[in-house]
């Protein structure tokens, strides 16, 4: 396998890099110091940032001022990303502006994505659905109103549901809602945030965002702004949980070389305490869940990207990542805070900020146990010759 990146992906990376080098994870709002919602908007000066650095446009296509880059890519700088615990909805904005791209009405794209790629617009998507365990899609309904299927014609969609902990959802311009129609077809809706029959009630997650309940009733959406393509769902889906195990990646790496620089000024009986055996032993398992969880990241990046075929559909892939990203960011943080002793509890250290925002990434998308069995199915869906 060659996971050699382009030169055009890692010169997103040292943008990234340059970007995100200003962020300090000890002044990151810190959800053991704030009741409620740690803010009540993400960092829209580094958001500036972003779009003045071109990474806002990474993925978006020449023709709406982009460079056109791959999943890949934008993996590569939510790695970064998340090294320095950014509060910035990049992953949700440019997952959802690529679906857009990629399936929706050359009318909407147009609308859309150059304001996305200058930072004018920001994106959001809900995920999880009614209660967070089942298929999002099924926590919304969606009928033609004229009986037509939409597909950018002159009609209307009706939806009704709920949606819940959506990210930025206060924040966002527009909010993506897949929903399911009668027929049990799943299609995306793209609704602005302040419209007749939506409504946000407030929610919050473990890092201490401001999250938001989604309930849609009947809600109209244009026609032109509901994207009923074949499959578009289930693309955003894999994207959105692929790009989930590219934080946890970044988050893991940015504590593990946090813990590795601790335990080497930390002296107990006159030596660094990474030079212990049963440090460095814990330090390394922890290792090798890193370039575990980054070997399945890049291959499900990889399937996605590509579109190329395999035993199982890309899907299997990004089960598999996202299993190894769930409980690997989990093993490192607890063993960081294991590492540190009662340092990494402290509140003036930004470590417990990583754990919050660990846990809630571990969750996201769907825990290692709901892959687990999705894997299962597909398995058994396509038995291996």
């Amino acid at each position: 396998m060659d996971f050699t990146f382009t030169e055009e992906q890692q010169a997103a990376v040292e943008a990234a890099r340059a970007v995100f080098s200003g962020v300090a994870p000890d002044t990151v709002p810190s959800p053991a110091l704030t009741q409620g919602a740690v803010a009540e908007d993400f960092d829209r000066p580094l958001w500036a940032k972003l779009a003045e650095s071109d990474l806002l446009s990474l993925v978006i296509g020449p023709e709406y001022g982009g460079a056109g880059l791959d999943p890949i890519a934008l993996c590569l700088v939510l790695r970064e990303s998340a090294k320095v615990l950014a509060r910035v909805p990049l992953l949700e904005t440019s997952a959802v502006a690529m679906a857009v791209e990629r399936y929706g009405s050359a009318e909407l794209a147009r609308e859309l994505l150059s304001a996305v790629g200058r930072g004018e617009f920001v994106l959001t998507v809900g995920a999880n659905g009614r209660t967070g365990h089942d298929p999002a899609e099924l926590g919304v309904t969606a009928r033609p109103e004229t009986g037509e299927s939409g597909g950018g014609g002159n009609g209307s969609w009706v939806l009704d549901g709920v949606q819940t902990a959506v990210p930025w959802a206060h924040s966002a311009d527009r909010i993506a809602v897949p929903a399911h129609t009668g027929e049990g077809r799943a299609v995306l809706a793209l609704i602005p945030r302040v419209h007749e029959g939506l409504t946000l009630a407030e929610q919050f997650s473990t890092s201490g965002e401001r999250f938001a309940e989604v309930r849609l009733d009947s809600v109209r959406v244009e026609a032109r702004a509901v994207i009923d393509a074949e499959g578009a769902w289930e693309w955003l889906r894999d994207l959105l949980a692929t790009g989930t195990c590219a934080l946890a990646l970044g988050l893991g790496e940015g504590v593990l070389t946090m813990t590795s620089e601790y335990t080497g000024k930390r002296e107990q009986f006159g030596f660094p305490v990474a030079t212990f055996q049963a440090v460095a032993v814990q330090a390394a398992d922890r290792y090798i869940d890193l370039r575990a969880m980054e070997a399945t990241l890049w291959q499900a990046a990889w399937r996605i990207s590509t579109g190329a075929g395999g035993a199982l559909p890309a899907s299997g892939d990004v089960s598999v990542a996202k299993i190894w990203a769930s409980d690997g960011v989990r093993r490192v943080v607890q063993t960081a805070q294991h590492l540190h002793g009662g340092f990494g509890a402290d509140t003036d250290y930004p470590l417990h900020r990583y754990h919050a925002w660990a846990k809630q990434l571990e969750l996201s998308l769907g825990p290692a146990a709901a892959h687990e069995e999705a894997l299962g199915d597909l398995l058994a869906a396509h038995p291996l010759a």
